[in-house]
């Protein structure tokens, strides 16, 4: 196989990531649109409640699939063959031991369907429809675990692309089943058959990169080397069981305390701003494998030049999105699924903070995930997990559907915003993160700026006689791309983390130019 740089590699992986990103947002939008004008807001809050559900009771895998792909980045850098045949071996029979747990906890739910929906409405079949989810959950950790191998040698572009075919096919065909025969079960159905066939496919297509996973004689792993393995899984079970809590519990809070219609509103929301948070996030995906091989190859100085570029990178990009994100959604919410299904402005503007603060954390948390220094902050994440259910539940009866997501935002400036960098600087870095929460809050002021004059002008397009739904999120648009980029540029053009992006993309450039003219 071709040898190439971690950057060409962080460039590929992250390329085809957007690629894929960019195709399923603007399929699952068609999808959504569709949706919801052939079937009742029930359904819509049906969906989005079961999704959470499904997420809620996956936590049985969270930490095993990080924990495997860190302890695979020493082997792959090495190319030790045999440990990681064995660390394959471990993660197989955990990924089966994970799919039957999820399916006891799943049915063990099943009694308790109406005390977790408030209001189900005209839903009929809704227990078999809850089956079909945790079915479609079952089958997602049958022979994907192949993938984390080709993550870790840093091809995660090969299982993007297999998954984003899937998706393309799930879509349209679901779409297909909405329109001509408006059966949710046969919808669901759908959603299984591709679950599984992009599954096989990812794990054929693995099988042939590493034709020695098929060998018989894998030599087991040292106590030392497991105990160590099944610590991280539980720092990171942990780490994972507060990022579900705070992330998606929302819907049940909504749906036991404000109604389950409500819960079709804040779906429409998070499908755009989820969509957008999924496509960022293909960024930090896509230098995972390249940060984790940095982490066992680089000096820590070189990593750390590295992670401010990066957090200055996704400053830039979370900025960018959260301003456009509360211009523009009320629009396109009004334009694509009804006036009805729109939120005040002040709750779309705390949903839209929530989005940024928690991309801020992706940098930290792909070094620190990729560095293995999960352990250290692992009781954070219970913290923040607690204090967001109180939060959540003291707020939401005062001020409703506004309070859960205020809740959210709370528990996260209390912990994870100031955690996890001072654990990422003292036991990675071994610096102060001084320097690191300096630049937090020039970045903060940066954007606040940014978005004020962009706001300003947003609100003047009424005034200048765009008065058309459609016309006002042209303009919208049109604004958000210029204004908030122009000054970025300006603010930032001589800083040292721009120039060490920018002649990254220059080197890379030219050495795909150079491929192309040979």
């Amino acid at each position: 196989m071709e040898t190439k740089t971690r950057t060409e590699y962080s460039a590929r992986n992250t390329t085809v990531a957007l690629l894929s990103r960019m195709t399923a947002i603007l399929m699952g939008y068609v999808l959504r649109v569709v949706f919801t004008h052939t079937l009742s807001e029930s359904y819509v809050g049906v969906n989005g409640l079961f999704a959470d559900i499904i997420q809620v009771l996956s936590l049985s895998e969270m930490g095993v699939g990080t924990a495997i792909t860190f302890a695979l980045y020493r082997p792959v850098a090495e190319g030790d063959k045999e440990k990681q045949k064995s660390l394959m071996r471990l993660f197989q029979n955990f990924y089966r031991g994970v799919a039957f747990a999820v399916a006891a906890a799943g049915a063990l739910l099943i009694p308790f369907m109406d005390v977790i929906i408030k209001d189900y409405g005209n839903v009929e079949h809704l227990t078999f429809i809850y089956i079909l989810y945790l079915v479609n959950t079952v089958c997602s950790y049958l022979l994907i675990y192949k993938k984390t191998l080709m993550d870790a040698h840093q091809l995660l572009y090969i299982g993007t692309f297999y998954q984003t075919m899937s998706w393309v096919l799930q879509d349209i065909l679901q779409i297909f089943v909405l329109i001509v025969l408006h059966d949710f079960i046969l919808f669901l159905l759908i959603n299984i058959a591709t679950t599984v066939l992009c599954n096989v496919c990812i794990s054929v297509r693995a099988g042939r990169l590493y034709p020695w996973l098929k060998e018989k004689n894998v030599l087991p792993l040292s106590n030392k080397e497991k105990k160590g393995i099944f610590s991280n899984i539980r720092a990171m079970l942990m780490h994972k069981v507060g990022t579900v809590i705070v992330n998606n519990t929302d819907n049940l809070l909504l749906s036991a305390f404000v109604g389950l219609a409500s819960v079709g509103g804040y779906s429409n929301y998070y499908l755009v701003i989820g969509s957008v948070r999924q496509m960022l996030n293909q960024v930090y995906q896509g230098i995972t494998a390249s940060v984790g091989n940095l982490g066992v190859t680089e000096e820590e100085g070189h990593i750390r030049q590295v992670f401010e570029a990066v957090f200055f990178l996704g400053q830039w990009m979370y900025g960018f999105a959260f301003i456009c994100l509360y211009e523009l959604l009320n629009p396109f919410v009004e334009i694509s699924f009804g006036r009805q299904y729109v939120f005040p402005e002040v709750t779309v503007f705390v949903l839209c903070v929530n989005f940024f603060v928690n991309g801020m954390r992706n940098a930290t948390l792909t070094f620190r995930d990729s560095m293995g220094l999960f352990w250290y902050d692992r009781h954070k994440a219970i913290a923040e997990a607690l204090l967001n259910l109180g939060l959540s539940l003291l707020l939401v009866n005062g001020m409703g559907m506004t309070g859960v997501f205020l809740g959210t935002f709370f528990s996260m400036m209390l912990t994870s915003v100031w955690v996890e960098p001072y654990v990422l600087y003292k036991h990675g870095f071994h610096k102060s993160c001084t320097g690191y929460f300096i630049r937090y809050l020039i970045y903060t002021a940066v954007i606040g700026v940014g978005w004020y004059v962009t706001d300003l002008l947003c609100r003047s397009l009424p005034a200048l006689s765009i008065c058309t739904p459609w016309q006002t999120l042209a303009g919208r648009l049109i604004l958000c791309v210029l204004v908030p980029n122009i000054w970025f540029l300006l603010v930032y053009a001589r800083t040292k983390e721009f120039r060490f992006l920018w002649e990254k993309a220059v080197s890379l450039i030219k050495k795909r130019r150079n491929f192309i003219e040979r």
